[in-house]
């Protein structure tokens, strides 16, 4: 079973329906027996970072969430969702992350001729052997919607990264955690293949 966790984010009905055309029937919910239970555990999101955050402090979805890292049940943050894995965000100074992994989100620098949010289709610069990334080839277009980027500590985490303005690192893996800033679920053919191969992780 998967588990898309409901915090009031935006994304929620839009992962379940690409989940659902990949054969999956998957369960929206905020029980954390239902989360701790699932064979996969995903965390979708649309939003402000600050308000994501609180919105899973009240729902007690913190300590779940880094339970499900530590049983190393296969977990997906797709766009708002890998920026909360992360330590910090520019958009919210102060507010602490789920710090799953260790990195900070900054704001997409002001660039002539490019406009903020990102939004549209980029090119994906894809780390070889990466396992959400298994027969998708190099260069590969996903859909960002985006003002804000992630800057991983490790580099060696990066399992795909791309050019708006600065250099992106637009999909991590590490151990258990995956996260793709764009969106699967709205990238078409390749967004449906990434999701298939988190699903037969």
């Amino acid at each position: 079973m998967i588990a898309i966790i409901d915090y009031d984010a935006g994304n929620l009905k839009s992962v379940e329906k690409a989940l659902a055309a990949l054969g999956e029937q998957p369960v929206i919910t905020r029980d954390p027996e239902l989360i701790l239970s699932a064979d996969k555990v995903i965390l979708p999101g649309v939003g402000s970072f600050g308000d994501a955050m609180g919105k899973l402090h009240q729902y007690g979805l913190v300590d779940v969430i880094r339970q499900v890292a530590e049983k190393q049940i296969p977990f997906l943050g797709i766009c708002l969702g890998l920026q909360l894995m992360f330590e910090r965000s520019d958009e919210a100074p102060g507010v602490e992350g789920l710090g799953l992994l260790k990195g900070e989100i900054l704001r997409i620098p002001d660039c002539p001729g490019l406009k903020i949010p990102h939004m549209g289709w980029n090119s994906l610069e894809i780390r070889p052997g990466a396992k959400l990334y298994k027969g998708i080839e190099d260069g590969a277009y996903v859909y960002f919607v985006h003002s804000y980027y992630l800057k991983a500590e490790d580099e060696g985490i990066v399992a795909a990264s791309t050019q708006y303005s600065a250099h992106i690192h637009a999909s991590v893996e590490s151990g258990s955690l995956f996260a793709c800033q764009f969106h699967p679920e709205k990238s078409s053919d390749v967004g449906l293949k990434i999701l298939q191969n988190f699903i037969q992780l």
